[in-house]
């Protein structure tokens, strides 16, 4: 089930709230309605996926409870840790990187292997994280570990991070699973982060996809201009910051409605002026998790030489492009912002404040392009649209589909790229401090609010463009 979805807009969230606020004299009673849609939330159309979820939770539940218990034998301990690790990726390395693996087997040698067909269940590299994170928490004592199974289940499985993130910490929503506090200021916070959302995914996000979807399934041939070949390149750049930004303001949203506080998740990525500045801006919790559970402990950039500091930002982005799919793009999209970052260490490009203009043109242009490559089905259309972007097969720099694309879409390129930049909180800041205009905007932003959600239903009724970006992660 999708946030952006009628059924989830008018029945499922509906019904879940109702309940939650007749039922809210009962802590316990509320989480076991949260569980217990969130599982349904889960199964809404794929049901047997959800043994897997319910597998992860209980193994990892358990190895918990043993690092816990053996946490001063170093060596049980780290065993235990093993064994952790081992079931936790040897999953999501079965359902999401088995037929990659023997795909490479066979191209390079003459087996012949039998390739499966393996479904990817939705969420697994999200919910694997979870529950990779929450055991090693408890063997460095960044928080209690929980003997009950009904708390670990709401932690993995909670419905407005189960399918796109943000990925949480057990030790930063432990409290708040027993002593949140729901008020209606946090409720009324919720509901306009929701349809923010909402908007950024049905009108931003859906009508680049249009644009981008159109472009890149003409890339592998020549006949694509440069314009139109830029055209698409920033139409994804857009499609996939307001779709995964948007799917985070309305997890952080729902959170919201329902009591719960999540860290942010995104912060205006493309106003950045390096690729180490980027990366502390997008996605955020995925890098804090790779920066915790891999970078650190490799000794990250506090090592004594800058070999070692590079073998670490290796692994990382090596890690960082796997995670994202199977596939040689996604690794070679991971390897590029290795080296950019690396580059950029060693040079402290990051900490220079001269030539901001360039700097964010410099940012900007490798984002763009490692997009290309991370949009791309195989490497040899990557390399045949980045030829056509830059004008390689002789395919000239105009054409009239470029127009026709501009002057249908001039009006949603011009929004997103307004709203890439931070004007929504500069309003907010206003509504706050600024007494003057206190007034007309408090009156302006609810009946804004109202719009856009009426705006965004006759989208989805009228059954509009709505992919889904997220079945590769």
């Amino acid at each position: 089930m999708l946030f952006s979805s009628v059924v989830f807009l008018f029945y499922f969230l509906p019904l879940v709230l109702g309940l939650y606020y007749v039922l809210r004299f009962s802590v316990t009673i509320k989480n076991m309605l949260l569980l217990v849609a969130s599982l349904f939330f889960y199964a809404w159309g794929e049901p047997w996926f959800v043994l897997i979820m319910l597998a992860s939770i209980c193994s990892n539940y358990v190895f918990a409870l043993l690092v816990d218990k053996f946490r001063e034998r170093r060596n049980a301990a780290y065993t235990i840790i093993t064994m952790m690790l081992i079931v936790n990726l040897g999953m999501l390395f079965v359902f999401k990187y088995l037929v990659f693996a023997l795909r490479i087997v066979n191209e390079n040698t003459s087996f012949g292997l039998s390739i499966p067909n393996i479904a990817l269940p939705l969420g697994i590299s999200f919910f694997t994280f979870h529950g990779i994170s929450y055991v090693i928490d408890v063997y460095r004592g960044h928080g209690a570990v929980q003997k009950n199974l009904f708390y670990v289940a709401l932690y993995i499985s909670f419905f407005p991070q189960l399918v796109a993130g943000p990925i949480l910490r057990y030790n930063t929503i432990a409290d708040q699973m027993v002593n949140r506090k729901e008020s209606w200021d946090k409720f009324a916070v919720g509901c306009c982060r929701f349809i923010v959302g909402l908007g950024k995914k049905v009108l931003l996000s859906n009508s680049m996809a249009i644009v981008a979807d159109h472009i890149f399934s003409m890339g592998g041939t020549s006949e694509v201009s440069s314009s139109l070949a830029w055209l698409g390149a920033i139409a994804y750049t857009l499609q996939i910051y307001f779709d995964f930004s948007g799917y985070s303001d309305m997890a952080i949203g729902l959170a919201l409605m329902f009591g719960f506080k999540f860290e942010e998740n995104f912060r205006y990525p493309y106003i950045s002026r390096s690729i180490t500045e980027f990366w502390r801006r997008w996605h955020i919790s995925l890098g804090t998790w790779f920066k915790e559970y891999v970078y650190f402990p490799l000794g990250g950039s506090r090592v004594t030489n800058k070999d070692k500091m590079i073998r670490n930002l290796l692994i990382v982005w090596g890690l960082t492009g796997v995670w994202h799919g199977a596939e040689w793009t996604f690794v070679v999209w991971g390897l590029i912002n290795f080296a950019f970052i690396a580059l950029e260490k060693i040079f402290s490009f990051d900490k220079g404040t001269r030539f901001i203009p360039l700097r964010h043109l410099y940012a900007m242009f490798i984002v763009v392009i490692g997009w290309v490559i991370f949009r791309s089905p195989d490497l040899l259309q990557a390399g045949h649209y980045l030829g056509n972007m830059f004008g390689l097969y002789g395919n000239g720099f105009w054409s009239d589909t470029t127009g026709m694309f501009l002057k249908e879409y001039a009006f949603f390129f011009i929004l997103g790229i307004l709203f890439c930049m931070p004007i929504a909180t500069r309003m907010n800041k206003l509504m706050v401090d600024g007494a003057r205009f206190r007034k007309p905007l408090e009156l302006v932003y609810p009946l804004t609010i109202i719009l856009l959600f009426l705006v965004c239903v006759s989208y989805l009724v009228k059954g509009t463009y709505n992919p889904f970006i997220y079945f590769n992660f």
